[in-house]
């Protein structure tokens, strides 16, 4: 093996910054501590906080170099430009100096090592000028080993500082915060980050294009170290000369382009051209989580870009994506890539959760593709609009003598009336033989029910108490738990579907009937009383104990269900075809007893 090989370094270590002006994208941190060092205003103790990859160690041990720097005469004191060349700067470079400690705490978690530390602090340094302890990931200590460091980190002797790096400073007590000045590094920029590899893909003579570089930058999301370490690893996948290509191939990313097409075959929905492009992009590689991450980070891509034009000037995006990108944010509604986010958000779970990926994907796209083609909710309502004022044109045009032969679509809409919000009643503003086609309640229900407001319809027939009622006029006495607004919205519904024509629906405290629902059970609570005198119904409760009359049922000569009373099927209980039938639940054995 040749003394290259052994000692050939990665990037990320090769070209690790040695100095605060080698730190990329930590500017206000360099500053702050710059002005400290030259004010001799030195904390007895720092923390660094970040993402993976930000400088948080290597940021304490150039802290750690510029307080124990004597410069190359011998002579210098604290600085923030560290010579490199003292016997404590290249000690501290190459991890062998005496004096400055460093220690995982992912590894060394307990008091007792913490114990360590604070019994070594009284001794003066041996040859430099402070005694540093650097304890990377400190957050991992246990709660006995932070309460033992906290009173020699808050009066610590003059000789001794303390730097902490973390990724989780919220796991860090604030008793410890409180004793430390914290820096926390930030991400660094697309921009700063591509001309940082370039310098390095150009010292290292590699060549490496500028859409691999932005595909590097993107993948490293902030983080200088992957940069750095994806970077060693695309030159060696390109041999020579790296293309996106081959970096997209490494990294198992999909083409972006070809991902923006399959974006616009899912919003056309086209689901066979949509799969087929999926199933392309799997023959070459691609992951299908992947893909549907790349689909779901084009949404939200093309959502900042409606929202912030300014958002399409990203440095690693290519241009003529950029130019798509723009198209489809002017063309796409809001609402239309809202529910496209959501949807793959819930498709990434599932492709997450399911057995086979690619199947997963599959139907994740299928189910895109169809949701494309529903209607927006103004599109719909317009539509819904337009269809009744047709009717309403087609039945004032339509002839008096023939009006009874035609099958009715639906009840005539009423004409205006008042809505009264509150508790007085007002005299309409129209003649009351106006509402004919809403002659009663019950009217009014099967409105409600033709709309398809369930929720609406529940809530009336549980919480609705009609205490009077006229044409155009709804007054109700609430029961139960009713939502506060409940007249409000039915006046509203009532306005709505019947062409804006007003109804005044008011609340009263007394007189009002039972509910619907009320009037339901206990028409159920009798029928199924009468029904448990039948004497087949009492054979049924005793060959199968424990077992419960749920509901009763009649069944007529065609098989249809008619309301019939329980007490004609009373008279004849053996005839199949006019006495009720009883439903009775199943026993279950395994099922415990109440």
């Amino acid at each position: 093996m040749s003394d290259n090989e052994q000692n050939y370094q990665v990037l990320a270590r090769k070209y690790r910054p040695e100095t605060f002006a080698d730190l990329v994208g930590q500017d206000a941190m360099v500053r702050t501590l710059k002005n400290a060092f030259a004010a001799d205003r030195i904390a007895q103790a720092f923390i660094m906080t970040g993402i993976r990859g930000t400088g948080k160690t290597t940021t304490a041990r150039i802290i750690a170099k510029g307080m124990n720097c004597i410069g190359p005469d011998g002579n210098g004191s604290p600085t923030t430009e560290p010579c490199g060349v003292c016997e404590h700067c290249v000690a501290i470079s190459e991890g062998r100096h005496v004096d400055v400690m460093e220690m995982d705490a992912a590894s060394r978690t307990g008091v007792g090592d913490i114990r360590e530390i604070i019994e070594s602090v009284h001794y003066r340094a041996a040859s430099a000028r402070y005694k540093i302890y650097i304890i990377d990931e400190v957050h991992m200590l246990s709660t006995s080993a932070f309460n033992a460091l906290l009173k020699t980190l808050e009066e610590p002797p003059p000789h001794v500082k303390f730097i902490f790096a973390t990724t989780e400073i919220r796991k860090v007590p604030v008793t410890v915060l409180s004793r430390c000045q914290r820096f926390d590094l930030r991400r660094i920029e697309p921009e700063v980050m591509i001309d940082m590899l370039t310098r390095i893909a150009r010292s290292e003579g590699a060549q490496i294009a500028p859409d691999a570089l932005a595909l590097i930058t993107r993948a490293a999301e902030g983080s200088a170290r992957d940069a750095t370490s994806l970077l060693d690893q695309a030159i060696s996948h390109g041999a020579g000369e790296t293309t996106a290509e081959q970096v997209r191939a490494m990294l198992g990313l999909a083409d972006r382009g070809r991902v923006l097409d399959l974006f616009e075959m899912v919003l056309r929905g086209d689901a066979a051209a949509a799969l087929t492009e999926l199933q392309a992009q799997y023959a070459d590689g691609a992951d299908p989580i992947a893909v549907l991450r790349d689909l779901a980070e084009i949404t939200h891509w093309v959502s900042v870009v409606k929202i912030t034009p300014d958002a399409i000037e990203d440095p690693t995006v290519a241009p003529d994506e950029r130019t798509r990108g723009k198209e489809l944010a002017d063309r796409l509604a809001m609402r239309v890539l809202t529910r496209m986010w959501q949807m793959l958000l819930k498709a990434l779970e599932e492709v997450s959760a399911a057995p086979n990926a690619m199947m997963a994907a599959e139907m994740a796209i299928i189910r895109l593709t169809h949701a494309a083609d529903l209607p927006d909710p103004d599109a719909l309502i317009r539509k819904v609009q337009q269809s009744q004022a047709a009717g309403d044109f087609s039945r004032r045009n339509t002839p008096a003598g023939t009006a009874g032969n035609a099958p009715q679509a639906r009840r005539a809409v009423p004409p205006r009336a008042v809505v009264q919000p509150s508790g007085a009643a007002t005299a309409l503003a129209v003649s009351p033989d106006a509402f004919a086609a809403f002659p009663d309640f019950a009217s009014v229900l099967d409105l409600i029910r033709r709309m398809g407001d369930m929720l609406l319809l529940v809530q009336v027939e549980n919480h609705v108490a009609l205490a009077r009622y006229s044409p155009g006029r709804i007054e109700f006495e609430p029961r139960g738990n009713p939502p506060v607004d409940l007249a409000q919205r039915l006046a509203e519904r009532l306005r709505g579907w019947c062409g804006g024509q007003r109804w005044a629906v008011t609340v009263t405290n007394s007189g009002g009937a039972p509910t619907i629902a009320e009037t339901r059970e206990a028409e159920n609570a009798k029928a199924r009383k009468r029904a448990m005198e039948l004497p087949i119904v009492q054979q049924v409760m005793a060959a199968f104990p424990g077992a419960t009359l749920k509901n009763v049922t009649r069944i007529t000569h065609d098989t249809t269900i008619a309301e019939e009373t329980v007490a004609e099927g009373a008279a004849n209980p053996h005839d199949a075809t006019q006495g009720p039938v009883a439903e009775v639940e199943e026993w279950d054995p395994f099922e415990d007893e109440d």
